[in-house]
């Protein structure tokens, strides 16, 4: 299995990033969404720990920014229903931290976020992950499930924009704690005013 690719970034395509390593062996990886939108410009150097997956008609390569997003990929499609394309969406909205917070909370509705996933098939992947899912949600950040769905979404919008996570949490915080009537697109708005301001 190939675990590691490190190379030139030289194309990308809606969900991938072909990498060309030094030897002259170019790698289609799909990413999740935030790997994505954090791209280096074409030639750059990228390094993403990887998972390949066999099917019938097909062989690709999954790849991540961390071991541990590594790890809980694996971890969710060993979930009966959950191939890798419904894992990468929800990595693109959950990191491994995000989903350990799911799981401590109880909350399952969350799940139903992600695309093609219904109520039925968030309490399974729920289930399997409270028993599955390996670590403990971190203390002292905030956390995912704060603000409810729109907090996840505040923070999901604004890495996507490229702003670091700690950033992009302290500016959806400080938001939904003045304003938690606010909707997804509101809190969005209101958070980018926040991160503009301060970097005046």
């Amino acid at each position: 299995m190939i675990a590691y690719v490190e190379g030139r970034a030289e194309e990308r395509t809606e969900n991938a990033c072909l990498v060309v390593t030094n030897g002259g062996v170019g790698y289609e990886v799909n990413l999740p969404g935030h790997s994505l939108s954090r791209l280096p410009a074409r030639g750059n150097t990228v390094r993403f720990f990887t998972c390949t997956v066999v099917r019938e008609d097909s062989l690709e390569l999954y790849g991540f920014d961390t071991w541990d997003e590594r790890e809980t990929f694996l971890v969710l499609i060993s979930i009966n229903r959950v191939g890798a394309r419904t894992a990468l969406s929800i990595l693109t909205i959950f990191r491994p931290d995000d989903l350990r917070r799911l799981v401590a909370a109880e909350d399952v509705l969350s799940l139903t976020r992600v695309p093609g996933i219904g109520r039925k098939t968030g309490q399974q992947i729920f289930l399997e992950l409270r028993y599955k899912l390996k670590g403990s949600p971190p203390q002292g950040e905030p956390g995912i499930l704060a603000g409810g769905g729109v907090f996840a979404d505040v923070l999901a919008g604004l890495e996507n924009l490229g702003y670091e996570r700690m950033e992009a949490l302290s500016a959806a915080k400080k938001v939904l704690d003045a304003r938690a009537d606010l909707d997804a697109g509101q809190a969005l708005r209101a958070a980018l005013k926040t991160l503009a301001g301060g970097r005046k």
